[in-house]
């Protein structure tokens, strides 16, 4: 099921557009309280390779950005994220996908960081790497209210994730999965 609070075809999406996708939760499996911390726990969520080779192939840019407080916490350490993230990329290269850029925050979530969503800062810093990025042609897909915010404030268009617990008024598609939003983009 798919909640449209205003039609995708309007937007007419194309290569001068990015998007911006949280992980966990979006691409692979969310642990419940826990983290993704070793290659061994990152599995990927039915159909999101397949939808970012799509979403690869209609935006200009694609971005990661994720909280990773794992890290802060001193659960894990930022070589075993890179150690993930490296393997994600690797398995991504088989469907001749690429992420421009890889953004993560390990800060704690009572450190207030600008960098942590649902602050600006990751988005900003792709902006500042990738000046031709404009937030009005901007896509965010997440799981989580931060991530839903963390859009609304660049001035991106943001399509939720929905899980059963959260379900925010102020995101502009509610889908089931990335496989799901990708072929509502297909479609339109």
């Amino acid at each position: 099921m798919s909640e449209h609070k205003m039609n995708l075809r309007d937007l007419k999406i194309d290569k001068s557009w990015s998007i911006f996708l949280d992980r966990d939760g979006v691409i692979n499996v969310k642990r419940d309280n826990d983290y993704v911390k070793t290659v061994e726990e990152f599995i990927f969520l039915e159909g999101a390779q397949k939808a970012i080779q799509y979403l690869n192939s209609v935006f200009g840019r694609m971005l990661l950005v994720t909280n990773q407080q794992g890290v802060g916490k001193g659960i894990m350490s930022h070589d075993d994220l890179k150690l993930v993230h490296n393997f994600m990329e690797s398995e991504l290269e088989n469907y001749n996908s690429i992420f421009d850029q890889l953004y993560y925050c390990p800060a704690l979530a009572a450190e207030k960081s600008p960098s942590r969503k649902p602050n600006i800062g990751m988005a900003l810093q792709a902006k500042q790497d990738f000046p031709e990025i404009d937030f009005e042609k901007s896509i965010l897909v997440g799981d989580s209210i931060t991530d839903i915010e963390m859009g609304r404030r660049a001035g991106m268009k943001t399509v939720f994730i929905h899980s059963a617990s959260e379900n925010p008024e102020n995101a502009d598609w509610v889908v089931k999965s990335l496989a799901d939003f990708s072929v509502l983009l297909e479609n339109c």
